[in-house]
């Protein structure tokens, strides 16, 4: 049997640059020189749970025949979760009071669908709130039909997010008008969380996706794609690249919005600068 794991088992310096080096090549999060503490801590329940006796045994079954199952374990770990409903509430001002308005009219009259893309989208706080934006800018243009594709490289993240189950002290952000439109109450075991409405979860599709894969299994000519808080973790190389790939999925006029603290400065691209986070691409 397999030794034990103490609490006291140490990420060697090699463990660590190989987990990183890993880590890097099949999600490009670059966790730099100072994160073993984080990655230590962070992996210690996944040695445990295989039994593993080090560090190292772990490098090893990321090298064995199933090491791809595991390395998907792993990304997930190390990836990070941190979102919530309404999140920079300034993009979502400019989608309904700009993004929408340039968009719809011209969809709404060649009759074609509004594509939105959420490409980190984590628990779901993100791409819900887009759909509460859609479902009440839309409500007057009753032909024009939409979707939410929403991804993220989490399978664990994305099967809470498709319940579309929040705790109450995280909707506090949700205006009230859109809670009591968009969510249903708990009650019984439930008390205390509540439910995005069906009619809201369907028109949200959730996938599992890296943005660094080959092909994306997303359709092009996207007319919103937010991409927002997710280039901080990547290096240069691989933000260009991303930026790159995201522009080739948009429709033309359509909008790539990024995080508050990201901008597309010194990457090679061509998007027009709209405002803060906010960029077009040319029709």
């Amino acid at each position: 049997m397999p030794a034990e794991v103490f609490p006291d088992a140490k990420l060697t310096r090699e463990a660590y640059r190989y987990i990183v080096d890993l880590v890097y090549r099949h999600s490009r999060i670059n966790l730099g020189k100072d994160k073993q503490a984080l990655l230590s801590n962070r992996l210690r329940h996944r040695l445990r749970t295989l039994k593993l006796g080090s560090y190292g045994d772990y490098c090893q079954v990321l090298q064995s025949p199933s090491g791809l199952e595991e390395i998907e374990h792993l990304i997930d770990l190390v990836s990070t979760n941190h979102t919530r409903f309404f999140r920079e509430p300034a993009h979502f001002s400019f989608l309904s009071q700009e993004a929408l308005p340039a968009i719809v009219p011209q969809l709404a009259e060649d009759g074609e669908l509004l594509r939105v893309w959420s490409s980190a989208c984590s628990s779901g706080e993100e791409p819900y709130s887009l759909a509460m934006v859609l479902a009440d800018f839309l409500g007057v243009f009753p032909a024009v039909s939409w979707e939410i594709s929403a991804t993220d490289i989490s399978r664990r993240i994305l099967a809470h997010a498709e319940q579309g189950i929040y705790r109450n002290d995280l909707v506090e952000a949700v205006p009230p008008d859109l809670l009591k439109r968009h969510f249903q109450k708990g009650i019984g075991r439930r008390d205390g969380f509540c439910r995005i409405k069906k009619e809201l979860r369907r028109q949200v599709i959730f996938h599992r996706l890296n943005l660094f894969e080959k092909k994306y299994s997303i359709a092009k000519r996207q007319n919103v794609i937010f991409c927002r808080n997710v280039m901080i973790y990547f290096d240069p190389t691989s933000r260009a690249l991303l930026v790159q790939r995201l522009s080739e999925h948009l429709a033309p006029g359509g909008y790539l919005i990024v995080g508050h603290s990201e901008s597309l400065f010194g990457i090679p691209h061509q998007l027009e600068s709209v405002q803060q986070g906010v960029y077009r691409l040319r029709p």
